[in-house]
């Protein structure tokens, strides 16, 4: 009996080097359970996550229906309402901006156009902002300084962030533009950026102005100071006396690489939505600045700038070397730049 007992012990004592399984069991068990409430949490989180998108979404979408209302359907996607970082629009929150770009090149007119742009109360032109190198680097560079422009996070002379109607800048095509094109065109059609093109037809004239304003940096004509634009006939009289002379060997040349670059910018924004004006068409008819208004869809106003032309007349008074120049363009698909067209 005795030994059975033993026996019987010694099955026990067999089985109780299991005697730990219980703790692995229930350490086993506690993991799995914790699993458990980590994936439920999980879950828990991303439908938190999804309710609380959800209803800034549904928000915002309530605030955008709310100040849409009047607006016309076909304009939604150009229409923008700012939260600037800087400044809070409080009452003019629902007022709509819309979003423009003058693109030029330099000597084209595009000064005294922007400040025609600027004398109305609701539009806000901020100027040649790319002039600066740093800010064309690269297109990350590109990219946050339009961010800055158009969240009406940037501050000049021309800013009526409040309650403007429409908000851009000047860009001259040398300053990046070309460059960079495929990515700024993606950009403004996705912003809703309308695209204002501003050429001279002449280009001659413009050859013309860009090297009078080149050798003024140096020469300095007005009391030692350099003006790019000037607001006196007395003042413009002045910088008219010098008369460049034109390289006949490059002119044809120039003209066409002029006359190519046009063309591509045309071409690479042709996606946007955009409208196409000459200088020679403002100088002859004002009424295009009402189509210019009516295109950035702001209320139409009488447009106003102090700047004076600085070289009025025939060309042949501004050139130095008219007479070779005549003979070279003679004959040439640039002829009648010679003639004085305003």
């Amino acid at each position: 009996m005795a030994e059975q007992i033993c026996l019987f012990t010694k099955d026990t004592i067999i089985i109780k080097p299991s005697k730990k399984s219980p703790a692995l069991l229930r350490m086993i068990v506690l993991v799995f359970v914790m699993a458990c409430g980590v994936y439920i949490c999980s879950i828990c989180l991303k439908q938190t996550n999804i309710s609380i998108a959800s209803k800034f979404l549904n928000d915002e979408t309530i605030e955008r229906t709310h100040c849409d209302y009047g607006i016309d359907r076909s304009q939604t996607p150009y229409v923008l309402y700012p939260n600037p970082t800087t400044f809070s629009r409080v009452e003019c929150a629902c007022n709509p901006v819309r979003l423009f770009v003058i693109v030029s090149m330099q000597r084209s007119g595009s000064g005294w156009f922007e400040t025609l742009l600027n004398s109305h109360t609701n539009v806000s032109s901020n100027g040649e902002i790319f002039s600066v190198k740093e800010r064309r680097n690269n297109v990350s560079s590109i990219l946050m300084t339009l961010d800055r422009v158009y969240n009406l996070d940037w501050f000049t002379s021309a800013s009526k962030n409040q309650c403007s109607a429409a908000v851009g800048f000047k860009w001259m095509l040398n300053q990046g533009l070309m460059e960079h094109h495929k990515e700024i065109v993606e950009y403004f059609k996705d912003r809703g950026v309308s695209v204002i093109f501003l050429f001279r037809r002449n280009l001659l004239r413009r050859m013309v102005s860009d090297l009078a304003n080149s050798y003024d940096r140096y020469a300095k004509l007005l009391n030692g100071r350099h003006k790019s634009h000037v607001h006196s006939n007395e003042e413009a009289n002045t910088l008219s006396t010098y008369k460049p002379v034109i390289n006949l060997t490059s002119l044809v040349v120039d003209l066409k690489l002029m006359d190519k670059t046009v063309l591509e910018a045309l071409e690479f924004f042709s996606s946007t939505r955009h409208f196409i004006i000459y200088y020679e068409d403002l100088i002859r008819n004002r009424t295009k600045l009402v189509d210019v208004q009516e295109f950035l869809r702001v209320p139409p106003m009488e447009l106003t700038s102090r700047q004076v032309k600085i070289h009025k007349g025939s060309l042949s008074d501004h050139i130095k070397n008219w007479d070779d120049v005549n003979k070279t363009l003679r004959g040439t698909t640039y002829e009648s730049f010679l003639r004085n067209d305003y």
